[in-house]
């Protein structure tokens, strides 16, 4: 699509002068990137934003953390870092959200950080690029290594003279693993079990309006396979890449739920009603009633977007799942009572929601490229949903999906669906992933292009070079430019965008890093340069003068 920088400030959408920004229903939600905070927008405050100067960096494929002028950042936590006596930080951060202990105090509060996968190159010593021996097996004790680096870690953060520190061995630090015992928030077993082992391929979440976190399971038939179905509904298992299996048979159907974690506590569930497929993310949305909506995509080619609508006050249980005919606009309920052609496929509402990508395409739903990250606008309440790629279809860079509900409500099952930007050289980004909206409503975006395809001249990636984090102001002379103001190291993507309440900070994932090195003696980046001299996935807190203009928190000067 060619880019219209006219176009795209009318799809962000303005306020009008003195409009408050970030409505009530993400103020007593939370669970967007969009920090808590109200802001009165004034004549004098927008005018001031004119004068806001944005440097764009070049592509880069250096091997660092690059920011623009403005921004600065330091390492939050690394992998390998203890957040206690007997636990480390995992492996491969992604989505990333912080919750204040104290709402009256932006700066102490705990941090949630995705574990989505692992590179046992780095993790259990195995190298799963010696083509040498295409016929090895990681051993027990491998596995084991690389089940704990995965699911999610809650540690305790603390700001001090602009630094944000680990709150070593506090009570709350406390890992979640892919041994972790975590119940199914179902009435009916699944596979035998209503207590199931572990959490991994962790990808994006989100916070409860009850202050609890959301981790979303996207490969998950990375590590046990998958269960499919011939044309006869007769089941056969594909084996995973990972090989976990081999050691631990666990069933493919306990894997790809959306799980919510109490911080407090360290327990989780699995939330059977929202669907099993490749969650990127859930974005939660609280009705007055409050009845809860959560969004959440699949992030496959061809795969679909999905919204649950709670029947019941604060449940993730109680419901209806629905499925997007984006083409007509229409949200399909996934009812086994209700729809004929799932009661002649499946033998009750449970296996709908287990197999709930062939429900899906059954009812008639649209194929998407990719869903990826949902995130709610919290100036015009518009829900924007990235898609990826599909290189299937020759659909290389992605686009940015807007849905807006029949009449703004959020429990409506009609809406319209339109693409206003797309990924390509013209338009300056390509694949994608994260978004986060800041207090002014300004747009953040993550890219999310393969590590194997950048920086190749022979794949449509090499002008963009190494995946970055691009600012789309939606005030001032840059409104509505693509501005890149931050690019990964080598091999990296950066995810998991989250402001600090307070939106001075905004914490960011650094993912595999160094991600196509052969073996150990030959890495392709050693980011972030500390005494290993290996390359380390790691959580960085950005902050800067541009940051906190963008936010209305400093003063412009003329």
């Amino acid at each position: 699509m060619k880019y219209n920088r006219r176009t795209f400030i009318s799809f962000l959408g303005k306020t009008s002068l003195g409009a408050v920004l970030t409505p009530q229903f993400l103020i007593s939600c939370g669970s967007n990137t969009t920090p808590s905070l109200t802001e009165s927008l004034s004549k004098e405050r927008i005018e001031q934003l004119k004068n806001v100067v944005i440097e764009a960096l070049q592509a880069s494929d250096k091997d660092d953390l690059l920011l623009t002028n403005g921004l600065n950042y330091h390492t939050v936590i690394k992998w390998g870092d203890y957040i206690n006596n007997q636990d480390t930080f995992g492996f491969n951060n992604d989505f990333t959200c912080f919750l204040p202990l104290d709402e009256k105090d932006p700066k102490d509060g705990l941090l949630w950080v995705n574990h989505e996968y692992v590179n046992p190159l780095f993790v259990s010593d195995f190298n799963y690029r010696d083509f040498k021996n295409p016929k090895q097996h990681r051993t027990k004790e491998q596995i084991d290594k690389e089940m704990y680096n995965v699911g999610g870690s809650i540690v305790r953060i603390k700001e001090e003279n602009g630094v944000w520190n680990v709150v070593k061995n506090d009570p709350s630090n406390r890992r979640i693993t892919a041994k972790t015992p975590i119940q199914l928030n179902w009435d009916h077993p699944i596979k035998g079990e209503t207590t199931v082992v572990g959490t991994h391929s962790n990808c994006s979440g989100g916070i409860t309006p009850w202050n609890t976190f959301i981790t979303c399971e996207e490969n998950y038939d990375s590590f046990y396979g998958e269960t499919e179905y011939d044309t006869h509904n007769i089941a056969s298992h594909r084996p995973s890449s990972q090989g976990w299996e081999n050691v631990y048979n666990y069933p493919p159907e306990h894997y790809g739920w959306v799980v919510e974690v109490n911080p407090k506590e360290g327990t989780a569930q699995k939330h059977v009603a929202l669907g099993r497929f490749a969650h990127e993310c859930c974005t939660l949305y609280e009705l007055e009633d409050k009845r809860v909506v959560a969004y959440t995509g699949d992030d496959s080619n061809n795969e679909h977007l999905y919204k649950f609508i709670s029947s019941k006050p604060g449940s993730l249980k109680e419901g209806t799942l629905y499925v997007a005919d984006t083409i007509n606009g229409i949200w399909l309920a996934l009812d086994w009572e209700n729809q004929p052609v799932l009661k002649e496929k499946f033998k009750d509402q449970t296996e709908v929601l287990v197999r709930a990508r062939e429900a899906a395409k059954l009812l008639g739903a649209t194929e998407l490229n990719r869903p990826e990250d949902i995130e709610i606008d919290p100036v015009t309440g518009n829900i924007f949903v990235s898609l990826t790629n599909n290189k299937s279809k020759k659909d290389w860079h992605g686009s940015i999906l807007k849905i807006e509900e029949e009449n703004g409500a959020y429990d409506a099952l009609t809406f319209k669906a339109s693409t206003y930007i797309a990924g390509g050289e013209e338009n300056g980004f390509s694949c994608p992933d994260n978004l986060a909206f800041d207090l002014s409503g300004n747009l953040w975006m993550t890219t999310d292009m393969s590590g194997s395809e950048m920086n190749r001249e022979d794949k449509p990636y090499t002008s963009f070079k190494n995946n970055s984090l691009f600012l789309i102001p939606r005030y001032g002379k840059d409104a509505g430019k693509v501005i890149r103001v931050v690019t990964a190291p080598k091999d990296a993507e950066l995810t998991g965008p989250w402001f600090s309440p307070d939106g001075k900070t905004l914490f960011l994932s650094v993912q595999h890093p160094g991600e196509q090195s052969t073996d150990l003696k030959n890495l392709t980046s050693k980011w972030p340069f500390d005494e290993d001299n290996i390359p380390k996935p790691a959580v960085v807190a950005i902050t800067g003068d541009l940051i906190e203009k963008m936010n209305f928190l400093h003063k412009i000067e003329s």
